[in-house]
C-alpha cells in the first residue's frame, strides 16, 4: 500500500500550511519573479499561481512538504513563455537527449529545461523540487511523492477547461492514495493525447509498461 493513505478529505480541506518567514518570503519572492516573467502571458501566469496552490493543498493532503509543492508550482512552466522555437534551441544547447528528434516533442522539452535554468537561477533550490519541476509533464518510472503531487496538481488545477475525465480526478483527492491518483491522472494523460491524435512520446509508452509491472508486483505482495 501507498505510505501516503487516504485521508478525511473535510478535515485536510481545512488544513493551512505552517510557513517559517523565510519560507513565505521565498514564496513571494518566486511569485513576484513570475508575474515579471509571464507579464506578457497573463494566462500562462494564472496557470502557474493555481498549480501552486493545487499543490500546496496535494501536498497537505498526502503528507508531502507542502513549501515544495508550492514552490515547483509556481516556477513549473518556467520556460514555457518562451516560443517553441526557442525552447528547442536551449535544449539543444543543454544537450538533452529525448531519444527523439525535439521538433516531435516541443511540448515537453520546457520542464527538463526549467530543471537546469533554474538551478542556476535559484542556487537555493532543492534537487528534489528541481526534479519535480522536470518531470511535471513527462513522468517517470520512479516517481517520488513531491514529482506526483507537482504532476497531478498541473493536470487538475481549477482553470483546466472543463472535463468530465480532470473533475473525477479532482473528486479523487483523499479519496484514493496518491500513487493511484498519479497512476489514474497518467494514464488520462495517455489518453488525451490518443483521442486529439498527437505524437506520443516513445517514452511515455515505456513508463506506462514498467508503472504496469510495478503495480502488478505491488498487487501481489498485499
Amino acid at each position: 500500500m501507498d505510505s501516503k493513505t487516504v485521508h478525511d478529505t473535510n478535515h485536510v480541506s481545512d488544513k493551512e500550511p505552517h510557513y517559517s518567514s523565510e519560507q513565505l518570503a521565498a514564496i513571494r519572492r518566486y511569485e513576484a519573479d513570475v508575474c515579471a516573467h509571464m507579464e506578457h502571458n497573463p494566462h500562462r501566469l494564472a496557470h502557474s499561481m493555481s498549480v501552486a496552490k493545487t499543490a500546496q493543498h496535494l501536498a497537505l493532503v498526502y503528507d508531502v512538504n507542502p513549501f515544495k509543492a508550492r514552490v515547483a508550482g509556481i516556477l513549473h512552466d518556467w520556460e514555457k513563455v518562451a516560443p517553441v522555437a526557442a525552447q528547442l534551441e536551449k535544449a539543444r544547447a543543454l544537450n538533452l537527449d529525448f531519444g527523439v528528434d525535439l521538433r516531435l516533442v516541443g511540448a515537453l522539452v520546457h520542464g527538463p529545461i526549467a530543471q537546469h535554468t533554474l538551478a542556476v537561477r535559484y542556487p537555493e533550490l532543492s534537487a528534489d523540487i528541481l526534479q519535480a519541476i522536470a518531470r511535471h509533464t513527462i513522468a517517470d518510472e520512479q516517481m517520488s511523492d513531491l514529482d506526483k503531487v507537482v504532476f497531478v496538481a498541473d493536470a487538475i488545477e481549477p482553470l483546466r477547461a472543463p472535463a468530465q475525465a480532470l473533475e473525477h480526478l479532482r473528486t479523487q483527492v483523499g479519496v484514493w492514495e496518491l500513487d493511484t491518483l498519479f497512476w489514474e491522472t497518467f494514464v488520462e494523460g495517455i489518453l488525451y493525447v490518443l483521442s486529439t491524435h498527437r505524437y506520443l512520446y516513445p517514452r511515455t509508452t515505456d513508463i506506462y509498461n514498467t508503472l504496469v509491472m510495478q503495480r502488478a508486483t505491488t498487487k501481489e505482495h498485499a
